[in-house]
């Protein structure tokens, strides 16, 4: 019976493209928009706005069931139909333990264990604040510079809360790791046998 091998140089290209096309399908957003599916809603007008004050409005609006609007410490609520993460009634409260603020368009979201809630101030008393889910993304990544969805009033500034959670990496990306660890096994077999 006749074996045949795969050249080394082929199985080694091969691997690396089959990683390349699993890293393609993981999740790691690059930008956040109003109404997309990581959107949990709106302040309406998110003033006072100091830290203690977003972590109140945040920590409200996650306790809303998706869909619903309310009034909280003399704000106005739009939670959206939106439930990504662990969903209503599953995410965990905003902590300011490791919370971050910032004034720009980009937002550097670590790797991906650090956060779970960022909160985006619009232009003041004239707009208002969104907020969004952001547990398990990772990297660097931008949110709208004009805001609320169709106002022209510019970015005041946000601010990113914890718990992070653990990020478990999806299927697309357990399939990867286990098909280049497999890969390497094979290969250095074939040079120790070889």
């Amino acid at each position: 019976m006749k074996i045949n091998r795969i050249p080394t140089k082929k199985l080694a290209l091969l691997s690396a493209a089959f990683c390349a096309v699993m890293l393609a399908f993981t999740h790691n957003a690059s930008a956040l928009t109003f109404g997309d599916t990581r959107d949990l809603g709106q302040v309406l007008f998110g003033i006072p706005s100091g830290d203690a004050d977003r972590l109140n409005y945040v920590n409200h609006l996650i306790d809303m069931a998706p869909g619903t609007s309310d009034t909280f410490s003399g704000q106005t609520f739009h939670r959206s139909t939106a439930n990504p993460g662990p969903g209503f009634p599953n995410y965990p409260d905003a902590v300011l333990a490791g919370s971050v603020n910032g004034t720009s368009t980009t937002v550097d979201l670590g790797n991906g264990t650090l956060y779970s809630y960022l909160f985006a101030k619009y232009d003041g008393p004239n707009a208002g604040s969104e907020v969004w889910y952001v547990g398990g993304l990772s990297g660097v990544i931008t949110i709208p510079g004009f805001g609320l969805a169709g106002q022209n009033y510019g970015l005041s500034g946000w601010t990113l809360f914890g718990p992070g959670t653990t990020h478990v990496p999806d299927g697309g990306a357990t399939v990867m790791l286990l098909g280049a660890a497999l890969g390497a096994l094979g290969m250095a077999r074939r040079f120790l046998m070889g």
